[in-house]
Parts: C-alpha cells; sequence; structure tokens
C-alpha cells in the first residue's frame, strides 16, 4: 500500500488492470467463508477475486470488512453481491474496502443508472463522502484525489438475469460507468423456461448477444453460473473477461464427495 498521499496515483484495482491488459479475471463465489482465510485460499488456487454472495448468504457487515481487509492485504481483489441496486449497506461497504459492487437483476438502464449512482461519487454518481477510507489505510487523503482514486479503482458489475434485462441490453451497457456486464445464467435460464439447460440454442444465442453487446459498448463481459469447463472456456474464448469459477460450498462438495468415495472404494479391495 502507499504511504503518503502523493502515492495513490499507483492504487490500481488488479481486476480491473488485468481485464484491460486482455486476460481473464476468475473469482470465488463466497457463501460459506466467514474468515479471511477464504482470501488465502482463493489466491491460492489460483483466482483473482472474490464474488462474496450477500444477496443468498447471511454475512454481517464486519465479517465483509473483515474479510475484504485479508483479501486486499494477499492481492486478491474483494467484490460484494448486494440484494439490489437499492441496498441501504452500498455506501458502507465501499467506505470499509470492498473494491467492488455486484448488482443483481438489472432491467433497465434506469437500474443500471441506479446502480451507478450508489457506487459512483459525482459527477457519475451521488455517493456520500467519509472521513477516512479504508483503501488508503485510513491516511488523510484530499478529498478531491481520494474521490478521482475511488472512482478509478471501484469495479461496478451489473447482471443480466431476465427476459427484461435481455431486450434491453443495449441500453444498459450503454450507461457509463459501469465496468462489467455480468451473466447470470441460472436465473436468466429459470426464467427462459428452460432451468439448467446450459446448451440451449435459445440459451447460447442469448448469452452470446449479452456478450457481443457487452463488448461494442466498451464494457467487459462477465458470466457466472454455469460451472462446466468446457463452456466456460469456450465463453472466455468468445470474449467473458470476468468469471466465477465456482462457489466455497461447490468446492468443499466436490472434493468431499470425491475423497469419501474413492475410501469406499478402496476399503472394498481384497487384501487391503
Amino acid at each position: 500500500m502507499p504511504q503518503d498521499s502523493n502515492d495513490t496515483a499507483a492504487l490500481v484495482n488488479p481486476v480491473l488492470e488485468r481485464m484491460r491488459g486482455g486476460d481473464v479475471a476468475l473469482g470465488m463465489l463466497v457463501r460459506l467463508g466467514r474468515s479471511g482465510d477464504i482470501a488465502a485460499i482463493a489466491k491460492s488456487s489460483g483466482h483473482d477475486f472474490l464474488f462474496l454472495d450477500a444477496q443468498h448468504a447471511i454475512f454481517s457487515l464486519e465479517t465483509l470488512a473483515h474479510i475484504a481487509l485479508a483479501a486486499r492485504g494477499c492481492g486478491m481483489a474483494p467484490f460484494v453481491r448486494v440484494r439490489s441496486c437499492d441496498d441501504p449497506n452500498i455506501s458502507l461497504l465501499l467506505d470499509s474496502g470492498v473494491t467492488g459492487i455486484v448488482f443483481p437483476d438489472i432491467n433497465t438502464a434506469e437500474d443500471a443508472r441506479k446502480a451507478v449512482s450508489a457506487v459512483r461519487f459525482p459527477p457519475l454518481g451521488k455517493r456520500s463522502v467519509s472521513g477516512g477510507y479504508a483503501l488508503f489505510d485510513f491516511r488523510p487523503v484530499p478529498l478531491g484525489e481520494a474521490m478521482t482514486v475511488l472512482n478509478r479503482t471501484t469495479l461496478v458489475a451489473c447482471m443480466i438475469e431476465t427476459r427484461e434485462g435481455l431486450r434491453n441490453i443495449e441500453e444498459i451497457a450503454a450507461v457509463d460507468g459501469i465496468d462489467v456486464i455480468h451473466i447470470g445464467c441460472n436465473d436468466l435460464l429459470l426464467e427462459m423456461g428452460k432451468p439448467g439447460a446450459f446448451d440451449d440454442p435459445e440459451a447460447v444465442r442469448a448469452i452470446s448477444r449479452i456478450i457481443e453487446v457487452a463488448i461494442a459498448k466498451g464494457k467487459f463481459a462477465g458470466l457466472g453460473g454455469d460451472r462446466d469447463v468446457v463452456r466456460q472456456a469456450r465463453f472466455i474464448r468468445q470474449g467473458v473477461r470476468f468469471m466465477t469459477t465456482h462457489s466455497d460450498i461447490g468446492f468443499l462438495m466436490a472434493e468431499a464427495s470425491r475423497r469419501t468415495a474413492e475410501l469406499r472404494k478402496a476399503l472394498t479391495k481384497t487384501g487391503d
């Protein structure tokens, strides 16, 4: 971290920098972890960011802030999926060191503008100022400088999860201040009446169109929910640059199930 206010210009969001360099950023969706250890585990397993799911898991604000602190300390970017673009805790999360907000259920350009407004300082948004920021280790930084750095380094991701969002994708992706247009595959397929049908032609066309529009509008395309590695790789080659690989629960269940099955199989072998 920088040692004085003159170093704030060197602060970057590693995920934004990675995507701007043309690489894919991989994230672990976190629903189970409740300590900063999850950040080190995600880092050691090759991830670039944490996708802390405050929409579908019960986290306290204090826990989210502590995980964010640990994540930044080991070079990870901590992002939080909030409950909606009206979530009252957005500003508090950002003041506490979260470096990006993921907004679910963005259906219209107005929803997208509301999301941007909650995260960005003026002129793009209406985020309230604080007396000190975790990103600067609470050192005094001139307010104008702090606002510029925080606007530059804070990620805004808007999720497309409905037919309405798909219909309005051109207008949504055109909104200034959005970094990532993130496809929520599971909810989108559910609304299309095709739950879990990741290979359905209509679903593939819808996802491909969102990716294409996001890129055309100068946004990064993101994707989550589909955990098949072959399809994930295909979408990355198609242009996705922001992807959640799996959840901490999913990783734990997969390895725990594999290990118990392996052990039970070994016990059935004669002569052991």
